[in-house]
């Protein structure tokens, strides 16, 4: 029996990483009742997603936060470059998109997250409950009515007239709902880790490529967040390989963090992030709708999957908020969220598929030390460096703000 009395609500969300707070926002925005339901006490985990797209950018502008939200700490880069096999080679020219911020940022998620926590709490329709673990899904009949959460005083009961899945790969929702996943595979996992930042360091480099292997910095000021691309399921051979032969492969990608490798001492600094590409068959049951990680895991290639999931947070608000103020959705509803979000995440998936056969293996390959021949295209006609920029900048299909908001 619960310690608390059940709580009724329009709609719970569960899950507070982006889609899931910016699908809160929107919502709440909208005056529908809202509960987002978060497991983790605070938003300060390291090694998210920190890239932000100029299409997230221009969502900003059109709820009319632009001007506030790049006064949080962050970097722009209008331009991205990378090493490949020792050469220096522009990938993206963001300068000339059609958006009001031609560039990428790079923001820590946490920043993010808090931003648009405050900004939700700002309307009375709007509960963000921290340390609520959902552990299981109410369903009576078929449909789903609520969510049972795991709380520091015991168990609770949230019911609504819609659950929304926001809660990443590994969700709750999708796997008590019994949705079918189809995994895509991919060939990679990733080690995330620090290494310290000096002064005369390179500029911001979107990576190190090198015959297949591949080293990402994250400028964080005082350090770099750091990713090393190893095969999939490579780590116990890593280990059993030991920190030596890691500093060596990291060094040999950017030599100028020789003096500061040894930082890396135990393997308890290094995380696993275990790359999945996939995407579920059906989004929804009566009651239910996920979106975000929850319903398409994407690869880091890109930096895409922050974006991706406030695009489906933006079409879902888009498509259910003035439905959802009225009553329940149906799954016709909800079906036109996966319509409308599905094709843009199938040619995304592609892409990244491509990356990891052509150029980003995590396995060392025997050619030689040009750059990639599309890469080589790219320096040779540099105008083409605005079309990588407009399909990982904007993407296709790019949502607009056009869900209701109360005066």
């Amino acid at each position: 029996m619960n310690l608390f009395p059940e709580v009724r609500t329009q709609c719970v969300i569960v899950g507070g990483g982006p889609a899931g707070m910016m699908t809160g926002y929107l919502l709440a925005r909208a005056g529908v009742d809202v509960a987002v339901l978060e497991k983790h006490s605070d938003f300060n985990r390291d090694f998210r997603g920190d890239t932000i797209h100029p299409s997230t950018l221009e969502l900003m502008h059109e709820l009319g936060l632009l001007d506030e939200f790049l006064k949080l700490p962050h970097q722009e880069f209008s331009r991205l470059r990378g090493i490949f096999n020792g050469h220096i080679a522009g990938i993206a020219n963001f300068s000339r998109l059609p958006t009001h911020c031609k560039f990428i940022g790079f923001m820590p998620q946490w920043d993010f997250l808090n931003f648009f926590a405050g900004k939700a709490k700002a309307f009375p329709s709007f509960a963000l409950h921290m340390q609520h673990e959902v552990v299981d899904l109410i369903i009576e009949g078929d449909r789903v009515v609520g969510v049972r959460a795991k709380t520091p005083d015991g168990e609770r009961n949230f019911r609504a007239a819609l659950v929304i899945g926001a809660d990443g790969r590994y969700a709750i929702t999708h796997t008590r709902a019994g949705f079918e996943i189809q995994e895509l595979g991919v060939p990679i996992d990733v080690l995330w880790m620090h290494i310290s930042r000096r002064g005369g360091d390179p500029e911001q480099l979107f990576g190190f490529f090198r015959h297949g292997k591949l080293l990402v910095l994250i400028n964080r000021d005082q350090y770099y967040q750091a990713g090393f691309v190893i095969p999939k399921g490579g780590i116990e051979t890593a280990k059993e390989r030991g920190l030596p032969a890691l500093h060596k492969e990291i060094v040999a990608l950017a030599p100028f963090l020789k003096d500061r490798i040894s930082e890396l001492d135990d393997w308890s600094k290094i995380k696993l992030l275990t790359v999945q590409v996939n995407r579920l068959k059906t989004w929804c049951r009566e009651g239910l709708l996920c979106i975000g990680d929850s319903a398409h895991a994407m690869s880091p290639a890109g930096g895409v999957g922050i974006n991706l999931a406030l695009q489906d947070a933006v079409a879902t608000a888009n498509l259910l908020a003035a439905k959802l103020k009225r009553g329940p959705v149906s799954v016709a509803d909800m079906t036109q969220v996966q319509r409308r979000r599905e094709w843009p995440t199938r040619l995304i998936q592609a892409m990244q598929a491509f990356i990891h056969r052509n150029v980003v293996t995590g396995r060392e390959s025997k050619s030689d030390d040009s750059c990639p021949f599309l890469i080589r295209l790219l320096q040779w006609f540099p105008a083409l460096q605005s079309l990588p920029a407009r399909f990982v900048g904007i993407g296709p299909r790019p949502e607009h703000i056009q869900s209701p908001t109360i005066h």
